[in-house]
Parts: structure tokens; C-alpha cells; sequence
């Protein structure tokens, strides 16, 4: 089950393994593991079956798509999905069954992808923890006593236990990289705008991205390939060319310029954060890597979160309040009494740090931080302790919401565990359009660690 995309794929176009084989394996761990872990939401075993066979059918007469032809992965289910209810794990969309294919899956099925079904996430996305949800908790596949993150909680979890060989997830202020980086896998985020956020349930269009969660560096850059590219129907979406980035991760890495912050992002670590991080700036020394300080000036308002987040929901609450989790309502409600004027100022002051953040890049090619400054916390401690709930989720996302306002691609890696075993994340930060370059420098971390190898155990 935890062989590599490109791996899968080779066995696939040789006719060495069947689509159909493996999708009945990932059904059958889903079946044995979610009422554990309650990673899905909408299991869709008929129709990826049936894609299964379909695809089976197309390599059999030579009519390969390429490396996710025939491979099962699965979808957040905030992503709609023609004629598949996407829930975004409330009760007031518990039955919208969308008519049209948000661009991602367009792209997902053109690949020739077999698709699983629907993730269960934080209410809306509206959080880090994956606690809030019409249809329960996601539980962390390390160790089900924890949180697996948020706000694709069930995206980390399924790929960290093997339920799919990938998943695509959302990424507002960290809702990819740090569940990816609580359950031990691989989390990217990319550019603004490289990916279409077409037919996704928004949560703040101006910080939303979409992006994929693996097992390994090079799946990253399968599915990467398969759904970035310019949508025309999407506002947010840029017109610039697509690297190659499958090509990317089979090369070899220059010696990079790496910048460390120490000013805010290492603020605060927990201790064993603090040394695997330290620990991995060490490896990328040894590997070439120069390593220097840095300072970034960090824009931590949410107000043109908060705004874009009511505007979007504005009509549903006015309805249908009783409908929502009762703190992701007041989350939306806090977006209420935002004017005009400051909403405007304050997305000027975003679109200022996005232009910025540019200059950082003269002087290094990326600069690394923990993706998380502390390890998950137990649901019950969340659960018995409501107040405590924001708080923590914006220290799990400190490190990561930074990123969104910027716009920058960013990846999240395993580079260690915790005494109580319990995965800890690096994060690697590029300039815009450099998907490549964090690619590469982390496929090489990734190569020279065993990180990416140790997996959970889970009775099945």
C-alpha cells in the first residue's frame, strides 16, 4: 500500500498490477479503518470501482493518461463533485449535491484518477483541529487520542494510513501543511492562483488555495502536475506556464541559499519541535545548503479572513443559524461588523505584503520553518476545554497562515516524531512560481532522511 505514485504507476502501465485491485484495497482499509480514524465522510466505492474497471480497460489498449491513470486518491469534501454530495462537514449542506465538477476533479478524472470519495474536515474549513464537525472528529492515525489537524484533518489522516494514495486538500492559513505535518506525511501548498479554487466551498477567496497531501515528495509532484494550470473561469487563477514539475523531483538539487527566521516562526517551540527542526537545518548543511538568518515582517490581521468568510455565509446565517456548529458560527459572526473601508485597507495592506515579500528572495532561494510550533493536542482536552479551542488552533497555524497571506508555494515534510510519538513537520517556503525549487530541496531532505518511511500503526 505505501509504494510511491511513480511506482504504482510503472506496475499499472506494465499491466503488472489492476486498477481495479488496488481500489478494492484502499476500499477495504476504509472499511476496516474509518470507523477509527473517521477520515470520509462519503465513501464512493460503485462509481471508483467502476473508474477502476474503466481505467483498466484504457491501459489494456494502450491508452495510458499517465502516472495517476488507475490510482485511487480522494477529495475534501469541500470540493464539489458532479452528482456527490460535498457536505463541508455541516449539517446545512449535509445534502447539496453539486450538478458540476470543481476544476481540481476536472483535472483529477482527465488524468485518468479513481476517486474514493469524500473527506471529513473542520466545519467550512473555519479551523485547525478537524474537532468541529456535523459529522464527528477526524482522529490522528498515530495515536486516535489526538487531533490529525485541520482544517483537512481527514485528507492527512486517510493518506497517513493508507487509505489512498493521495488527497487534495484546501489551504487557507495552514489547512493543508499542518495536518500534513501532525500525522507524519507530505503537505503542499502552492502559489496563489496556481491551482483553481473553481467549485470549492470558499472560506476567504483572497487566502484560499488548493493543493495536494502524499505520502512522499515525488506524489506531490504527480498530482501537482495534474491539476495546476490557468483556469479561465476562475478570477483568482494565473495565467502562468506549468513547470515540470515530475521532471523537477527527478533532478538533482543545487546547493541553496537557505533563510531561517528565527524572529517569530521559532518563537515559543516546543522542545522537541525546536531539535528536529534544528537537527534538519543541520542535514541540509551537510548537503550543500548555506544557511543564514533572516527577518520577515509578518501581517498577522484577519480581518480580510473574517470579512470574506461572512460575506460567503452572510445569507446562510441570516436563514439558517441552528444549521451551523455553534462555534463555527461564531467564527463567521465575527466577520459581521467589518466596513467597507477597513476591509478595503486591509486587503490593500495583503496585496503590499504580496508584492514584498518578493525582496526576501534577493538575498536566499527559500527560507524553512517548523510548520508547527507545538504537537497536537488530545481531542478530549480540546473537547472539555471549548475556550481553549481557537486559541490553540491559531498557535497550530502560526507558522503557516503567514504563507497564505503572501502567497508563497510551501511545503511541509516529516523531520522527526515526538517522545509520545507523534509526527513533527519542517516547513520549506519558495518564491512565487517556485514550486520546483521547494520540490527539489525537499526531495532531498526527503532522500537523505528516513522520515517519510516510519507509519503509523493501526490494527486492520
Amino acid at each position: 500500500m505505501y509504494s510511491s505514485i511513480l511506482e504504482i504507476a510503472e506496475k499499472l502501465k506494465k499491466r503488472a498490477i489492476s486498477p481495479v485491485e488496488l481500489t478494492r484495497d484502499c476500499l477495504e482499509r476504509i472499511e476496516k479503518l474509518n470507523s477509527t480514524l473517521n477520515a470520509f465522510i462519503t465513501i464512493t466505492g460503485n462509481s471508483a470501482t467502476a473508474q477502476a474497471g474503466q481505467a483498466e480497460e484504457e491501459i489494456k489498449h494502450g491508452r495510458w493518461r499517465g502516472p495517476l491513470h488507475g490510482v485511487p486518491l480522494a477529495l475534501k469534501d469541500i470540493i464539489d463533485t458532479a452528482g456527490v454530495r460535498t457536505t463541508a462537514a455541516s449539517a446545512l449542506f449535509k445534502d447539496r449535491i453539486p450538478s458540476e465538477d470543481a476544476e481540481v476533479v476536472r483535472r483529477l478524472k482527465d488524468a485518468g484518477a479513481v476517486l474514493l470519495g469524500k473527506q471529513n474536515l473542520h466545519e467550512f474549513a473555519y479551523g485547525g483541529s478537524s474537532v468541529v464537525s456535523n459529522f464527528g472528529e477526524v482522529h490522528n492515525p498515530w495515536n486516535p487520542a489526538y487531533i490529525a489537524g485541520g482544517s483537512s484533518g481527514g485528507s492527512a489522516a486517510a493518506v497517513a494510513a493508507g487509505l489512498c494514495y493521495g488527497a487534495i486538500g484546501t489551504d487557507t492559513a495552514g489547512s493543508i501543511r499542518e495536518p500534513a505535518a501532525l500525522c507524519g506525511v507530505v503537505g503542499l501548498k502552492p502559489t496563489y492562483g496556481r491551482v483553481s479554487t473553481r467549485g470549492v466551498i470558499p472560506l476567504s477567496w483572497s487566502l484560499d488555495h488548493v493543493g495536494p497531501i502524499t505520502a512522499t515528495l515525488s506524489d506531490a509532484a504527480v498530482i501537482l502536475q495534474a491539476i495546476a494550470g490557468f483556469d479561465a473561469r476562475d478570477i483568482n487563477s494565473a495565467d502562468i506556464p506549468v513547470a515540470d514539475y515530475v521532471g523537477a523531483v527527478g533532478g538533482r538539487a543545487k546547493a541553496l541559499r537557505i533563510g531561517v527566521p528565527r524572529a517569530y516562526f521559532f518563537e515559543g517551540l516546543d522542545a522537541e519541535i525546536e531539535s528536529a527542526v534544528n537537527q534538519g537545518l543541520s542535514l541540509l548543511t551537510t548537503l550543500g545548503a548555506d544557511i543564514r538568518e533572516v527577518a520577515l515582517a509578518v501581517l498577522a490581521d484577519r480581518t480580510v479572513q473574517s470579512a470574506e468568510s461572512y460575506a460567503y455565509h452572510a445569507e446562510y446565517v441570516g436563514r439558517s443559524p441552528e444549521l451551523y456548529q455553534a462555534e463555527t458560527l461564531r467564527r463567521i459572526r465575527t466577520g459581521a461588523d467589518i466596513n467597507a473601508t477597513d476591509y478595503i485597507h486591509h486587503r490593500r495592506e495583503l496585496d503590499k505584503a504580496r508584492r514584498e515579500i518578493g525582496k526576501v528572495f534577493e538575498n536566499v532561494d527559500v527560507f524553512i520553518t517548523p510548520t508547527a510550533p507545538v504537537p497536537p493536542p488530545t481531542i478530549v482536552s480540546l473537547k472539555e476545554n471549548p475556550d481553549q479551542l481557537r486559541s490553540t488552533e491559531i498557535l497550530l497555524l502560526r507558522n503557516t497562515r503567514p504563507v497564505n497571506v503572501w502567497g508563497l508555494p510551501a511545503i511541509s515534510v516529516p523531520c522527526g516524531l515526538t517522545r509520545g510519538g507523534l509526527p513533527i513537520g519542517l516547513q520549506i517556503v519558495g518564491p512565487h512560481w517556485g514550486e520546483s525549487l521547494i520540490l527539489q530541496l525537499a526531495l532531498g531532505y526527503e532522500q537523505a532522511t528516513d522520515w517519510h518511511k516510519r507509519r503509523p500503526e493501526l490494527s486492520i
